[in-house]
């Protein structure tokens, strides 16, 4: 890619961000929210896995949630299922780097848990693999994709979040932002509930 300037990439992140207002992404935004609700209120987990920088924003996202994002309370169960190092290169050594995810999904998962699959491709064979695992399981698996259409992934999702960009980088801005909105949404809902006082 040619070098652009500050401000043109600002404005492709504008605009992706513009069109992530749509009322297609708030209904679906919502969805999780009350799915991801519902599994806390069962005492259920909310599981994440991804790959480069979704296995970073999966270690964010579960550090919101089990730490606090806005308000003092109990921690939600959630689970970066990129953070075990020692699992993970032990599975990838001796089986395969394509089953990591899934294989800790059969260890924490379970009906009613919830499994958020980042994969900004949509073709990611370990993050489609542990979201075809968890839906075995009986549990949701909510999608966090880019604009391509067709992947995998979506095939294997329940709830499907694909941010309106074909750009890394500009997904992975988009997916932040829903990120924030939904752990600041599971947060406000259990604090409320009093499950998490």
């Amino acid at each position: 890619m040619k070098s652009i300037s500050y401000t043109h990439y600002l404005d492709r992140s504008l605009d992706a961000l513009a069109a992530a207002r749509s009322t297609v992404f708030e209904e679906r935004l919502e969805a999780a929210v009350a799915c991801c609700v519902g599994a806390c209120l069962a005492q259920m987990p909310i599981l994440a896995c991804g790959n480069g920088g979704s296995a970073a924003d999966c270690e964010h996202i579960v550090a919101e949630l089990v730490g606090r994002f806005a308000q003092e309370r109990r921690a939600v169960n959630a689970i970066s299922l990129t953070s075990h190092g020692a699992t993970l290169t032990a599975w990838a050594n001796d089986i395969g780097f394509e089953t990591v995810f899934a294989r800790q999904v059969q260890a924490f998962g379970r009906e009613g848990a919830v499994l958020l699959a980042l994969s900004t491709s949509g073709a990611s064979e370990n993050v489609v693999k542990a979201a075809t695992t968890a839906q075995a399981l009986g549990m949701s698996v909510i999608a966090f994709t880019g604009s391509a259409p067709g992947g995998a992934l979506e095939r294997a999702a329940d709830i499907v979040l694909a941010a309106p960009s074909s750009e890394t980088s500009i997904i992975q801005q988009v997916h932040e932002c829903w990120y924030h909105y939904l752990c600041l949404q599971i947060e406000s809902a259990v604090a409320k509930d009093g499950i998490l006082d």
